[in-house]
């Protein structure tokens, strides 16, 4: 009886708020009650405090909100390892950047603390610096991605300054290059010889140079790494690099054992919802089956009356029939 003197917007959240929410609605995203948004400067002050940052893949809705109920996960990275964990492509080449987008824009709804970064598609930034333009704004204005990741060494300087001029943050991928597998003859450890190890050490320079605001560094050995990030003033986030990188970064599947195939070896499984998932599925089917499922309380029910009038309705029906 009160509410029709509260403002329209605040009736109508009223309203929706009373209404019982059905299975296929999302729920509210539950922010982390202790935790700020995470900025760029977040991460350079963990970096300095010798804090570990934390960088997790999501590549949806649900990913996204789960990763932002744990307050002390500092980056969720739309990684492109979303082609074969999730499209069933064979390799992170066979993604679209319209692919991304949409899957960007998904994690960007379940997303409240974490720093949203998201892999630029392997020839989305190659051919020319104003074609990796178009493309990165696309993903910061349609994906709601707040910073792109580049795969490449030197050879991308000129677009790693120019998304950065133009205000749109970047952080560099060096090492192991899986956009370039083909190119590389396979996923291989880099940097194990003195040339190579130069070469990648020289790209880390080369990056902070050109503005990147952080660098992952894959697969290399950890006493590169750890020369790299002594070496220079914005954070590293090390995924098959050793443990003295200022973070690390892990894939989702990988970290929940629900990834079917390989596994590099960097990873960790740190939980088991595979066996949980088929044992959910199976409760399931079972239940069905033997007609457990629905129970009397998870059913809808008419009243007497109308339940009455009802069969006696279609029961007149019938005898015209």
């Amino acid at each position: 009886m009160f509410t029709r003197h509260l403002p329209l917007q605040r009736r109508l959240c009223q309203t929706h708020w009373s209404i019982r929410r059905m299975s296929v609605q999302p729920g509210m995203v539950s922010a982390s009650q202790s935790r700020k948004k995470v900025t760029i400067q977040t991460l350079h002050n963990l970096r300095k405090t010798g804090t570990p940052i934390t960088m997790v893949t999501a590549y949806d809705y649900p990913s996204a909100s789960a990763l932002s109920s744990n307050p002390d996960v500092d980056i969720v990275l739309i990684g492109d390892s979303l082609a074969q964990v999730c499209l069933g492509y064979e390799d992170t080449n066979q993604l679209t950047l319209d692919e991304m987008i949409h899957h960007c824009a998904a994690v960007a709804r379940g997303s409240t603390h974490p720093f949203r970064i998201a892999d630029m598609p392997f020839g989305t930034f190659q051919t020319s610096q104003d074609e990796a333009a178009r493309n990165a704004i696309r993903l910061v204005r349609e994906g709601r991605v707040e910073g792109v990741k580049l795969e490449g060494g030197r050879e991308i300087l000129h677009v790693v300054k120019k998304l950065c001029a133009i205000g749109i943050p970047v952080c560099a991928h060096i090492g192991l290059l899986p956009q370039r597998h083909v190119a590389m003859s396979g996923y291989k450890v880099q940097g194990k010889d003195i040339e190579s190890a130069e070469r990648v050490y020289q790209d880390a320079l080369a990056m902070q140079e050109a503005g990147a605001f952080a660098i992952v560094v894959e697969a290399v050995p950890q006493e590169l790494s750890k020369a790299i990030t002594e070496a220079i003033s914005i954070p590293t986030i090390g995924i098959g690099a050793g443990k003295y990188t200022s973070g690390q970064v892990l894939v989702w599947d990988d970290i929940l054992g629900t990834w079917p195939g390989h596994k590099a070896k960097f990873v960790r499984q740190f939980g088991n919802m595979k066996n949980e998932r088929d044992r959910g599925l199976k409760m399931y089917t079972d239940a069905v089956r033997e007609r457990s499922f629905p129970t009397e309380a998870e059913s809808y029910a008419m009243q007497p009356a109308v339940l009455t009038g009802f069969l006696e309705k279609i029961g007149s029906v019938r005898q015209k029939s």
